[in-house]
């Protein structure tokens, strides 16, 4: 690595430093499509590696690939006798279509009091938090309680394949003496009637992306055809894309649903009901309920007068953790014999218990700034880099806390148009980070 991306965390537009930081991570455009088609991380990561060095930190480069750039440094603790804590984010984004965006999408947009980007929800913000919280301890001449691991991988956004899983294959060491790890989709605010919870990531559904795919008989456009792949495909995308899962509560689930009946005053017994009393949140808690399986993208085809003899569809299946093959026993069945369903990349679900010493100090770190607000364990209905670092033992935690308006679609902004998060919230977050850092 280079090292020639200078930090810049001063502003003109007199932000906060942890706001300065996320804006200049979305100047780099990182964006990446999937099955290796990426701008790569290279750039987002020197600066960061820079970053740390202003800090006394020592940043090591991983490029396993070319411009898939992972970095990692260790912080060291007061108390080495403690397990060591890893706080990971990734620098990768989705793609953005900036035509549909009132911004430029990498600008890194201040306006309204919020900063505008991709990445400024999904995960450049709690990479600024990371970074922020643990500069705060180290200029005041502290150290955290235990050693702490910062890591900044590729590839999130293509379930890792290109990055923290070929890390912790090729470097494990980078993460000896860790047993816990924090990182991003918890901690942030939901609206419950006129007051507001917090939600814990506690686990994680797993991941199936599986193509469809249908054959039939190539022909004139003209034809009465009854082996047309196209027609067979679109069937088979209609059945599966309007199957309705049933509610199937984990053991996170059900204490969510318990927790959040009482607050919201909805009958325990009615999960959705429940869900559906938490306003935005709403529709990104229901998934956490069931099974999901979205169509997410067709190809046939190449030309008007043709019928094709192949046609494909991507679907994004999310399942409860451990009902993996049970699922794809339900899918062969519903899109019938006559498609195929090839799985393009799979991963595990995760789920860990609400409790334990690392839960106990994110819940009083959260009541030290808010107090009174209740923190209400739940299943994450998408991924992170968690499910890598479960691969060396590491237990991981979402907890990258936002104290949010009620009228903001949060969950919404998840690779959404028009990404944004509140100024004042990257604030809240890194106060509660840093205490969080400084005594557990």
């Amino acid at each position: 690595m280079t090292g020639r991306f200078e930090p810049m965390p001063s502003s003109d537009l007199g932000l906060p430093e942890v706001a300065a930081l996320a804006r200049d991570l979305i100047r780099f455009d990182t964006t990446n499509h999937g099955g290796g088609r990426a701008a790569g991380e290279r750039e987002a990561a020197e600066y960061v590696g820079a970053y740390l060095e202003t800090l006394g930190l020592k940043p090591e480069f991983y490029e396993p690939l070319p411009r898939r750039t992972n970095v990692m440094a260790r912080v060291p603790g007061r108390n080495r006798d403690k397990p060591a804590l890893v706080l990971h984010g990734h620098l990768d984004v989705v793609p953005a279509i900036a035509e549909d965006w009132s911004v430029d999408p990498f600008a890194g947009v201040v306006k309204d009091g919020m900063l505008w980007g991709r990445g400024a929800v999904d995960m450049k913000d709690m990479d600024a938090m990371i970074l922020t919280s643990v500069a705060d301890i180290l200029r005041a001449g502290e150290q955290p309680e235990r050693d702490l691991v910062l890591a900044f991988f590729a590839d999130e956004e293509n379930g890792g394949v290109e990055g923290s899983a070929l890390v912790v294959e090729d470097r494990p060491e980078w993460f000896d003496g860790a047993t816990e790890a924090i990182s991003e989709v918890g901690g942030y605010s939901i609206p419950i009637g006129d007051s507001h919870a917090y939600l814990l990531q506690v686990g994680e559904k797993a991941l199936i992306w599986i193509r469809l795919v249908a054959r039939g008989r190539a022909a004139h456009g003209s034809k009465l055809h009854d082996e047309n792949a196209v027609t067979r495909l679109a069937e088979a995308v209609a059945a599966l894309g309007r199957t309705a899962w049933p509610v199937t509560l984990t053991d996170t689930s059900r204490e969510m649903s318990e927790r959040l009946a009482e607050l919201t005053g909805q009958p325990a017994g009615d999960p959705d009901a429940v869900a559906a009393a938490t306003g935005a949140a709403s529709g990104f808690l229901r998934s956490t309920l069931r099974t999901t399986t979205n169509p997410t993208g067709l190809v046939a085809g190449y030309k008007h007068n043709v019928i094709p003899d192949r046609a494909e569809a991507l679907i994004d299946v999310r399942t409860l953790p451990g009902t993996e093959d049970s699922t794809l026993a339900d899918i062969r069945r519903i899109v019938g014999d006559g498609v195929e369903v090839e799985i393009v990349h799979q991963d595990i679900g995760l789920e860990v218990p609400f409790s334990g010493d690392l839960v106990d100090a994110m819940v009083a770190a959260l009541g030290r700034h808010d107090p009174g607000a209740p923190v209400v364990p739940y299943l994450m209905g998408g991924g992170t880099d968690n499910k890598a670092l479960a691969t060396l033992g590491i237990a991981g935690y979402g907890f990258a806390p936002l104290r949010l308006p009620a009228d903001l679609d949060f969950t919404g902004m998840f690779h959404g148009v028009d990404e944004r998060v509140p100024i004042d919230a990257l604030v809240f977050g890194q106060a509660v980070l840093t205490d969080l850092l400084r005594t557990y």
